[in-house]
């Protein structure tokens, strides 16, 4: 009896250990993904500008202020993200394993249906987000920096506003939670997600003989290019990120712009000037743009 109040003690420093040894194991965990986001997107970055040098589709990447605003996005945006959603997904997921929030703990799935599963709910999910942010107003707005860029390469796959890029992180912290994700499929996500941005967003000119099998299971350069066109019709298709299931199931797939790769008009009817592409002007875009809105759009886009 007398050891009781003590055992209780004893008992609430080991909870309190137990929760500081989880709490430092995921921070080293997201401090671990980090790194290995960052060399993977540091790799794929530079080895997609070789290959857009070496074998290029259409060799017009503007001038140096375009590029450098392009990857000025991409830094405001993580600088963004780090100070309001410091944890993101992969931190979320980590919490969820840890307290077994979620479907797939729910249903105590075998880890490796759980990622596969996983991967493929988020890039589905991702699918239907691009359509969304193509269908309404407002987030048409956002979404649209992405769009007024004049010329199409690795770079335009980071030129995004940085209210749509915490909007689209706020989906998928949801999305995770909801799912019971695991860490492990988050990292992976994550990083194809990066890596298949860049590469279908690259300038370069695959074989016809690898481009039409791959673009069966992927996203290629020239699949994605299609949804960069000036003309309405073709801005609203090819919504794909990763997988291009998802275009041909549900019937927004177009293999071909009308024009050609090499004549098709890349980006929008307006903002396409010089100064339209420093970094200030893509900030203030979506609050200053008011001609061509959504309704222009409507009559062309899938319902």
């Amino acid at each position: 009896m007398t050891g009781g109040p003590w055992l209780r003690i004893i008992d609430g420093i080991d909870a309190r250990r137990q929760s500081n040894a989880q709490q430092d194991q995921g921070e080293q965990g997201i401090d671990t993904q980090s790194w290995i986001r960052g060399t993977v997107f540091v790799g794929v970055l530079l080895a997609l500008v070789l290959a857009e040098r070496l074998a290029p589709r259409r060799a017009e990447h503007g001038d140096s202020a375009r590029l450098a605003s392009n990857l000025s996005l991409v830094a405001v945006d993580t600088l963004l993200l780090r100070l309001l959603l410091p944890v993101a997904a992969y931190g979320v997921a980590i919490a969820c394993e840890q307290r077994g929030i979620g479907l797939f703990h729910l249903l105590e799935l075998p880890t490796a249906a759980a990622v596969l599963l996983s991967v493929i709910a988020l890039d589905a999910l991702i699918y239907w987000q691009h359509r969304l942010f193509h269908a309404f107003g407002p987030l048409w707005r956002l979404h649209r920096v992405h769009h007024t860029d004049p010329a199409i390469d690795v770079t335009t796959a980071l030129r995004f506003h940085p209210l749509e890029i915490l909007l689209s992180m706020a989906i998928k912290i949801a999305a995770v939670a909801a799912l019971g994700a695991p860490a492990l499929a988050v990292l992976l996500f994550e990083v194809l997600l990066n890596a298949c941005a860049m590469f279908n967003h690259a300038d370069w000119k695959l074989p016809a003989r690898v481009d039409a099998p791959l673009r069966r299971l992927v996203v290629t350069p020239d699949m994605h290019r299609v949804h960069h066109s000036v003309d309405p019709a073709e801005t609203h298709r090819n919504f794909g990120f990763c997988l291009s299931t998802w275009d041909r199931l549900f019937g927004s797939y177009t293999a071909h712009p009308a024009a050609g790769h090499r004549d098709m008009r890349i980006g929008q009817a307006d903002n396409r000037g010089a100064r339209e592409q420093w970094l200030d002007a893509l900030l203030l875009q979506p609050f200053r743009h008011r001609g061509a809105s959504i309704r222009s759009h409507n009559k062309n886009k899938l319902s």
